[in-house]
């Protein structure tokens, strides 16, 4: 009878919520009112789009930071602060030794010439070679560089491509990659404007600089001749006219310093109240950065990632009211997702509690657009409990849902689940306005993303306590689905760009299993050309990858640490 008596007050007490529990009020998901002005506030003035390591993602990751200070939440990030830093890119500057020399006399920096950003650092002197404007295009029956020893010479070159070769396209990146082939010690570009540093800041295995026309006529002028002249039987024979010009010389010497660029994630933590449970988390996130200023147009990202990031903050609102739970909740808000899960990547490196601790991890990314009442939850069989709590989660909230079981794909919570962390992504699916500077918030479905905080807030409850979630290694499909025909469906390559207002693609992630992964692409390359089209940002992959289909071998040209290489890519459809 006493064991009876026993079993049954040990029952009892399972069955009893936590004294952190009863302690807690109601949690009150945020309402349609709030989530709307978040998404207003990080769509407004001085945003400019919130791309990491500009002004305007500055601006909002102090802006978040207010919010979960407000909120009461605790600095999650670095130095009792709400912010975690990492590098998005690095500034180069002119050091001291840099100088062109043309016939012993010293051409002015920033007024006759500019060395290149990314231009090898040496000193290196040689007889000029003109070499029109420096086009390699075989497939067009041009090559600048062909009939002309450009050996151990300083290869000059016009900026731009022949009049007559219209069709063709290049860029200054590919001009010196033929110059380096071509055995140049280095490639002086002719322009009217001198580039940034910045603007040239892709490294390629030569010296190179920008040059005027004037400076390029005083390096020419020991031979008798000017820019003009030489160049004049090319503009009248339309072909290639390159051509050693005797006695004219240079002597040139690149030096250059670099510094870092920084973009931050936003950290806020509820520390939770059960003895046995408070040292595991559970990681509530959203990107809140998107693409920026590109050709005087904001893209305002409402959608991308406003709404994702207006969820987290009210989740992070309502539960820091009702008081601490169980385990503790890590509210984060990343940087510099549009150029590569930088920022989540950042943080699993160093996360606010281990992730052997961290029981999941919930990723709201685009979910403005509620059509037809439905949601996508993705990842439902990346951990133990994960299908029925949503499940029952959306039935409570009455939310249609599509619970799908791969936890893969190319948002914030893919980091998470490759390093061990159970997830569950949270999306209403792609649109006309994706990436585009029509994503405003006018178009946001208020109402459909309080409906996504609700369920939100019912799964982050469920999560927050009891039997933890068990991770479960998801095989990866092993071929990409063909949805070429759905809405939002897109032809994918598996990479994401880092920050940079430089010309080519430097790449800050390449995703495992992707078409970019098998062809050998890594993160740091720069790409150069995406099949017939040179890059110059992400946007330009993007276009380059508009009427593809997944199952195209392209050919990708790329450099690593200055040298370039090429390769074939299979593309997919993203997972």
């Amino acid at each position: 009878m006493i064991r009876r008596r026993l079993v049954l007050v040990v029952l009892a007490l399972l069955l009893l919520p936590s004294a952190a529990a009863l302690a807690r009020s109601a949690v009150v998901p945020p309402t349609e009112a709030e989530l709307r002005a978040t998404v207003e506030a990080l769509t407004g003035p001085g945003m400019d789009g919130r791309r990491s390591g500009t002004a305007g993602g500055d601006l909002a990751a102090e802006r978040i930071a207010e919010w979960l200070k407000a909120a009461g939440l605790r600095p999650g990030g670095e130095r009792g602060s709400f912010f975690q830093s990492f590098v998005v890119t690095t500034a180069t500057r002119t050091a001291a030794g840099t100088a062109l020399a043309a016939n012993g006399r010293m051409l002015d920096e920033g007024r006759d010439w500019t060395p290149h950003g990314g231009s090898r650092q040496d000193h290196v002197s040689g007889e000029i070679v003109f070499v029109g404007y420096g086009v390699s295009a075989p497939d067009a029956g041009y090559d600048d560089w062909a009939g002309v020893d450009a050996r151990d010479r300083v290869a000059l070159a016009l900026d731009g491509v022949p009049p007559h070769l219209s069709g063709v396209k290049t860029s200054r990146l590919e001009k010196l990659i033929a110059a380096r082939r071509a055995g140049a010690r280095a490639l002086l570009l002719v322009s009217d404007t001198l580039p940034s540093l910045g603007a040239t800041g892709a490294a390629v295995s030569i010296v190179s600089a920008t040059v005027t026309p004037a400076a390029a006529d005083a390096l020419l002028a020991p031979a008798g001749t000017t820019l003009a002249r030489v160049a004049e039987p090319l503009a009248r024979r339309g072909a290639p006219a390159s051509v050693v010009v005797p006695g004219a010389r240079a002597d040139l010497r690149v030096a250059l310093e670099v510094a870092d660029r920084n973009a931050v994630n936003v950290i806020g933590i509820l520390p939770g109240a059960d003895p046995t449970l408070a040292d595991e988390a559970l990681v509530v996130g959203a990107h809140y950065d998107h693409l920026g200023l590109s050709g005087g147009a904001v893209y305002p990202g409402a959608d991308d990632n406003a709404s994702g990031t207006a969820v987290v903050v009210g989740l992070a609102r309502a539960f820091a009211a009702a008081g601490p739970g169980e385990r503790t909740l890590v509210f984060a808000l990343f940087g510099a997702e549009e150029l590569g899960l930088m920022g989540s990547g950042r943080y699993v490196k160093a996360p606010a509690v281990p992730l052997s601790r961290t029981a999941a991890m919930l990723n709201f990314d685009m979910v403005g657009r509620l059509r037809d009442g439905t949601l996508a939850v993705s990842g439902v069989e990346s951990g133990s409990r994960l299908r029925d709590v949503a499940g029952e989660a959306a039935r409570a909230v009455g939310v249609k849902v599509r619970l799908r079981d791969s936890p893969y794909g190319a948002s914030d919570h893919a980091p998470f689940y490759e390093a061990g962390a159970p997830v569950l992504f949270f999306h209403t699916g792609a649109h006309a306005d994706y990436h585009q500077s029509s994503d405003t918030a006018d178009k946001i479905d208020a109402a459909g993303v309080a409906r996504v905080a609700a369920l939100g807030a019912r799964i982050v409850e469920r999560l927050a306590g009891g039997k933890r979630p068990t991770y479960v290694a998801v095989p990866r499909p092993r071929r990409e689905r063909a949805e070429t025909s759905s809405v939002g469906a897109r032809v994918f390559l598996g990479v994401g760009g880092a920050s940079s207002e430089s010309d080519g693609l430097r790449l800050a992630q390449v995703i495992a299993g992707s078409g970019a992964a098998r062809a050998g692409l890594e993160a740091g390359d720069v790409l150069v050309r995406f099949g017939d089209r040179p890059l110059n940002g992400f946007e330009d992959l993007l276009a380059a990858l508009e009427g593809r289909r997944p199952g195209d071998e392209v050919r990708v040209l790329y450099l690593r640490d200055g040298m370039d290489h090429e390769t074939m890519a299979t593309l997919g459809t993203r997972p």
